[in-house]
């Protein structure tokens, strides 16, 4: 048997992928006709009941008198309004980060003597081993920076002498130290990425024990090391808005499932961090971010409420940016009438932009917010109303805090991993049973044909 050649290789992959496509086409009316609910969701776009949490609660509807009405979005974390929290640590010029961790891991709000212990117990986590940066991150620069953290992550493993006792007390110890260590992990594989594949400087600057990690994740990032009190504050609510979101989304729920399974903490992470990746979870504020960047070229009058419409119009015909149809950043699985982390961000988000001089910026942002829902529900006859979510602001307020694009998704996982964290510990105290739904066959009985033969 001789070896193929690359040009051979590709035409045989070519070929494969056909009959993939040929073999792997069920009839769509079977799935009604089983009743199978495709992405795990009702015909009324409700979430099929498959667990049961104490972290978040979310409701973007409710029933009223027998029927389902959409109202303002709600978000709790561990009963405690979204809106309530962040004004409470920001009237007190706090940052919330570390406090928003421990009341989902833990379930209440630390008092004060309480969240200075665990500031400090995250402190002492965020020291990666000896040699690990030189070592894993240095001598694997990827562009893609998710897939690096994945690969840091896995190989904390090997670093870990208990990495698959599952007591509470150990898979609290790691869940710690991922939450304060993703950061760095982040920060350094995307430095890393710029000096080995784009050809920039090298820097490395180690965290401060004092600062928050918003504070450290802009310390680190920065060659100055320097930034504004302001640019710090909105870089810490945002990575409350994206610390956590019930169990249904998909990178959490996969945190159930894979903990199911009674793997160790770092797959778990690993396994949720790679779900969060997809452009249809959290890798949505880049495509929002990349929109605009479309919107801004071919709309000459960011004022001009007709030529962003029919820009957006554009978009939703197929006829331009990614020919997808999507405007991205607008609607959501739960939310209807409005996404209160969207709310919030969009208040900071007017300060920053105030800050750098770009609220003509902003205003697109804001005009887009008003048509797009509008010509959505009139282009595609839809039935509930839909709203800006978190990724709609949510990668404007990166680029103004100077974070390149290849770090927006990374910041939410750097986020995540506290509501994931929760989540796998309230999954192996609770239920401690694999999870494994049904999925029902419907391939023809076939006979086994001797090679001679076919």
């Amino acid at each position: 048997m001789s070896y193929l050649s690359s040009g051979e290789a590709a035409r045989e992959i070519h070929r494969l992928s056909r009959l993939c496509l040929e073999n792997n086409k069920i009839d769509p009316q079977l799935y009604d006709v089983y009743q199978v609910k495709k992405g795990l969701r009702e015909a009324n776009g409700k979430g099929v009941l498959t667990g049961l949490t104490e972290i978040s609660t979310i409701h973007g509807s409710k029933e009223i008198d027998g029927k389902l009405t959409p109202i303002d979005g709600e978000l709790y974390y561990r009963g405690i309004d979204i809106n309530k929290l962040v004004e409470g640590f920001s009237a007190e010029g706090r940052f919330g980060y570390e406090e928003t961790v421990y009341l989902l891991i833990f379930g209440k709000l630390p008092n004060e003597d309480e969240l200075d212990e665990f500031t400090r117990l995250l402190s002492y986590n965020r020291a990666l081993p000896d040699e690990f940066i030189p070592d894993v991150i240095l001598k694997s620069p990827n562009k893609d920076i998710m897939n690096a953290m994945a690969r840091s992550i896995l190989t904390l493993n090997s670093y870990d002498k208990n990495s698959d006792d599952l007591s509470i007390p150990n898979v609290l110890r790691q869940s710690l130290w991922l939450i304060a260590t993703l950061p760095m992990i982040g920060a350094y594989s995307y430095l890393t990425y710029r000096h080995y594949m784009i050809g920039r400087g090298l820097y490395i600057h180690n965290p401060k024990p004092e600062f928050s990690t918003a504070e450290n994740l802009l310390r680190i990032l920065r060659q100055n090391k320097s930034f504004t009190p302001l640019e710090a504050k909105i870089l810490d609510i945002a990575l409350v808005l994206h610390a956590e979101h019930g169990g249904g989304n998909n990178s959490t729920f996969t945190t159930h499932v894979v903990t199911s399974s009674g793997t160790d903490t770092y797959s778990s992470v690993a396994a949720s961090l790679c779900s969060l990746k997809g452009p249809k979870h959290g890798g949505a504020n880049i495509k929002v971010k990349n929109m605009f960047d479309e919107i801004k070229k071919n709309v000459k009058d960011w004022e001009n409420e007709d030529e962003i419409s029919e820009y957006l119009l554009k978009i939703l015909r197929k006829e331009a940016f990614d020919k997808s149809g999507l405007i991205y950043g607008i609607g959501h699985a739960v939310y209807t009438k409005s996404d209160p982390r969207a709310e919030l961000m969009k208040k900071y988000t007017i300060m920053l932009a105030e800050e750098k001089d770009r609220m003509d910026e902003f205003k697109l942002y804001e005009n887009v917010e008003k048509l797009a829902p509008v010509l959505m529900q009139e282009e595609r006859k839809m039935y509930k109303p839909v709203c800006a979510n978190i990724d709609f602001y949510s990668g404007f307020v990166y680029n103004m805090l100077g974070i390149p694009d290849e770090l927006f998704t990374p910041l939410f996982a750097i986020a995540r991993v506290a509501g994931w964290s929760a989540h796998r510990i309230e999954e192996l105290i609770c239920t401690n049973k694999i999870i494994r739904p049904a999925y029902m066959s419907v391939a023809e009985q076939a006979e086994y044909i001797s090679l001679c033969d076919r």
